[in-house]
């Protein structure tokens, strides 16, 4: 199995072209053997923020890129209305394969168990030493739990700043749970995207500070 840890025994952390190539041969876990490809981060080798989602969906494992599905859509959308362009921000997920089932010929999304976002936490720590951001935005409950631990609880946490490591993290829902809204359970779409679109608001203000 590929073993990124053996990268960081250098005395220079890799680079994210580094990383990137390495991580395309990633065997650390069995999700490899049915996906298209890994999806590594994208954006600024030096951004300030960087957002970290749960895992690439169906048009990201196609495409070799994160959120470039529905979910990076409406992710647009909402920094295009909290101030803050993509374009400076490195993007990544917390688990680099796509974990799915099939419905048919669907290729449906399943959350990631414990141990893929164990095998994949080594790339994920290594993005994170490379780009060195102030920021820190995790999209949704796994992403928070891989970073904050398996207490972390989204709806009590969400939007509050804390200090993680020698940065700032805030956590916030996954854009997908915004498509998944149901109002039947008395989630209003236009009412989860305005308070998605102010977490965002508060992660841009501290890269002002």
């Amino acid at each position: 199995m590929t073993e990124p840890l053996d990268l960081f025994a250098e005395e220079t952390p890799p680079d994210l072209e580094t990383l990137r190539e390495q991580a395309a041969a990633c065997t650390r876990c069995e999700l490899y053997e049915h996906t298209t490809q890994t999806v590594f981060g994208v954006g600024p080798a030096k951004a300030r923020l960087v957002m970290v989602g749960e895992q690439p969906g169906d048009q990201e494992d196609r495409q070799g890129a994160p959120f470039v599905g529905p979910a990076g859509k409406l992710l647009d959308e909402a920094l295009d209305e909290a101030g803050i362009a993509r374009d400076d921000a490195y993007v990544t997920n917390a688990v680099k394969h796509f974990n799915f089932r099939y419905q048919g010929k669907r290729r449906i999304h399943e959350t990631p168990k414990a141990g893929h976002i164990k095998a994949c936490r080594p790339w994920l720590d290594a993005e994170l030493a490379a780009v060195a951001p102030q920021v820190l935005l995790t999209l949704g409950a796994t992403a928070g739990k891989a970073l904050l631990g398996s207490a972390f609880r989204i709806t009590a946490e969400r939007g509050e700043p804390r200090p993680w490591n020698d940065l700032t993290l805030v956590p916030t829902i996954h854009p997908s749970a915004i498509l998944r809204a149901d109002p039947a359970r008395g989630q209003d779409r236009d009412e989860m995207f305005a308070g998605f679109v102010a977490d965002l608001r508060t992660a841009g203000e501290l890269l002002h500070r």
